[in-house]
């Protein structure tokens, strides 16, 4: 199956953030991503809005860090956060020529330059906005998949393989709503599988039905955990690749909320700076369910792994204010448990999903 870039664009315009006319939607993107761009391009267009293309290829992200001053790190363009409070839509595209471009750059000051465009990135979430995916050689080769594969795996993952997506994206924002029901009484999560029994607190906050809207793909609910209620161990069994960095058996301690143990089996450097970002990144900001059935093996990519069918994932860092959550942060670091040999997850002592099937 080969991508279909004008079936991604409208289900972007159309679903994910329901462009209007007159919207100015800022379009971030890789040299990788040139056709959905053109298609989102014109579908904006259509569609009465200004497309506002920004080419940032990944080769750019590589010499920012070798070239860049303690002030650039440490901040932002202003004109980067006035474009970013007067858009009215982002779409942020990952298309990588490269996924391990970063690999060789001190994670210090990855951890550094996230924390100076805060600001950035907290104007822009106030937005209607959505990241997605396209297929590109270098993600095919991460998965392990070719690139007709690939590009076919993705299109599962979107629904652009149904009939109609929308109505397949309506369908899921349906049933994930009436999980959404069932966690909204609850007070504790429990997450059990091998080397992993966690319990987080989540009583009276509120559970987030993502169903396309912010993500593309998406398939999950998730909230912010009570910020002093992690107790227990948890082994994180699907590697993840943040800015390019490939880390992989990651298991964490929690006592009170907060990690006092940290461990990988690859990549503990990054581990190790992530959670000195600042005060806040040793405490939860999410906890995600997933439930993408399009999405059935782990390929590398955080934006897709973390909504496979039968997995939970954690963020350390950053909450959504809309979850109830009020842990602050530069960091939102996804990690994710896979319970589909073994695991377990109950709310209050009922067990509602077992080998990531859920229990009815």
């Amino acid at each position: 199956m080969t991508q279909d870039p004008d079936a991604h664009a409208a289900l972007l315009c159309d679903w994910c953030i329901g462009v209007r006319e007159n919207d100015q939607v800022l379009v971030g993107m890789t040299l990788q991503s040139v056709p959905l761009v053109r298609a989102i391009h014109n579908a904006l267009l259509e569609r009465g809005a200004w497309p506002l293309i920004r080419l940032a290829p990944g080769e750019l992200a590589l010499d920012f860090f070798r070239h860049a001053r303690d002030s650039q790190l440490d901040g932002f363009a202003p004109i980067e956060l006035a474009e970013a409070q007067a858009a009215d839509g982002v779409i942020s595209i990952t298309a990588p020529a490269n996924t391990r471009a970063l690999q060789s750059v001190d994670p210090g000051l990855i951890a550094r330059a996230g924390k100076g465009r805060v600001p950035v990135q907290e104007a822009r979430l106030q937005k209607r906005w959505c990241s997605t995916v396209w297929a590109t050689p270098a993600l095919a080769q991460q998965a392990s998949m070719g690139d007709y594969e690939y590009a076919g795996f993705v299109a599962r993952a979107l629904f652009l393989d149904r009939p109609d997506p929308v109505a397949a994206w309506r369908s899921l924002s349906e049933r994930q709503e009436r999980l959404v029901e069932r966690l909204a009484r609850a007070r504790q999560i429990r997450i059990e599988a091998e080397g992993t029994d966690l319990s987080v607190g989540v009583e009276g906050r509120t559970w987030v039905n993502s169903d396309g809207k912010r993500n593309m793909p998406s398939g999950e609910v998730f909230t912010g955990p009570i910020e002093d209620s992690a107790n227990g161990a948890i082994r994180f069994t699907i590697p993840t690749g943040p800015r390019g960095v490939e880390v992989s058996g990651v298991e964490l301690e929690f006592r009170d909320g907060e990690v006092v143990a940290a461990s990988a089996d690859r990549g503990e450097s990054y581990l190790t700076e992530a959670l000195q970002t600042d005060d806040g990144a040793r405490f939860l900001g999410e906890l995600g369910i997933g439930t993408n059935e399009g999405i059935d093996r782990a390929t590398g990519l955080i934006l897709l792994d973390e909504k496979i069918a039968g997995t939970v994932h954690l963020a350390l860092g950053r909450s959504y204010p809309e979850t109830g959550g009020r842990n602050t942060s530069a960091l939102h670091w996804d990690l994710i448990c896979d319970l589909r040999d073994g695991g377990r997850l109950s709310v209050d002592d009922d067990v509602i999903n077992e080998d990531g099937a859920f229990v009815q």
